[in-house]
């Protein structure tokens, strides 16, 4: 069975597209055609439905691929117990991230980590919805969240902590809250669906329901907002952290922080083979994002 015929159908497996999977690994469409044809020729069983769109995999093809991706595993794993296939990653890295996050922390990154990593291509899409990851051929999704139960895989790449913010021209006018139940009589600038704000209390958890006459979907929108003096909101430091520095922004409450378990993960499709480019992006942006990330330490 030929290696590089189950490279093809693992990455034909995520894609769903025959010309993307084999540019990946430097094949024309017709070469990369002619290499799933003699794989199903080899096992005597069709693994994909073609159309003129896009390809899917056939019952035959869903359960053969657990197994090659076990069998090129178990290749890497061989060849780096003795030094062997080391090389650079290489081919197309597909990434989508929240917009705000990605304009943010990914793309100022980026100049050093092609630089590490020459071989490497990316292609990122900037979205704040959450697309589906095998139907869109991502590699790596950057997700900012509580993470739910999946069948994909994470990796926390950075902490996303979250604080009470408001102006100081705000402050002036109406006052600090001193207790998260004052925020009743304030103004807040609230995030679609998010206005349930848990304290952490010496008498426990409180819940309260955030009340204000400006909402939006946009975190940028409501960081902004609140900057503008138009109310208190929550908001990760990692989105904050230049007002603060700037005297635009500062925090209340702090003697009672926000309940979250939210964090920054990178989410990949499948735990049985992580390629290169994966691993690659996911260290150096661990490491790039440090622990705690470089926006808590410069946030005062």
């Amino acid at each position: 069975m030929n290696i590089e015929h189950l490279k093809l159908f693992v990455r034909l497996a995520s894609t769903h597209n025959i010309s993307m999977a084999g540019s990946e690994l430097g094949l024309s469409p017709a070469v990369a055609s002619a290499h799933i044809n003699k794989l199903e020729e080899g096992l005597g069983v069709r693994l994909v439905h073609r159309t003129t769109r896009k390809v899917s995999l056939t019952q035959e093809g869903e359960a053969f691929l657990p197994h090659a991706e076990d069998v090129l595993a178990s290749v890497d794993a061989a060849k780096g117990a003795i030094g062997v296939g080391q090389a650079s990653p290489r081919g197309t890295l597909r990434v989508t991230t929240p917009a705000s996050f990605g304009r943010m922390h990914l793309m100022p990154a980026l100049k050093d980590f092609l630089k590490t990593y020459p071989d490497l291509n990316v292609d990122l899409r900037f979205s704040d919805s959450v697309l589906d990851l095998v139907e869109g051929g991502f590699d790596i999704a950057i997700r900012i969240s509580e993470l739910k139960d999946s069948t994909l895989v994470a990796k926390k790449i950075a902490g996303d902590p979250r604080i009470v913010c408001v102006s100081p021209e705000y402050l002036a006018k109406y006052g600090e809250p001193k207790h998260p139940r004052e925020l009743a009589d304030h103004n807040c600038v609230l995030l679609m669906g998010m206005d349930q704000w848990t304290f952490e209390t010496p008498e426990g958890p409180v819940t309260i329901k955030a009340k204000g006459n400006i909402r939006v979907d946009s975190g940028d929108a409501m960081r902004d907002a609140t900057a503008n003096g138009l109310g208190i909101s929550i908001n990760s430091k990692w989105s904050v952290y230049k007002e603060f520095a700037s005297g635009r922004l500062v925090q209340v409450l702090k003697e009672y922080p926000l309940v979250s378990n939210a964090a920054i993960w990178a989410v990949y499709p499948s735990s049985r083979l992580m390629a290169p480019k994966v691993r690659a992006f996911i260290d150096y942006f661990a490491e790039f994002y440090g622990n705690p990330p470089y926006w808590e330490k410069d946030l005062k």
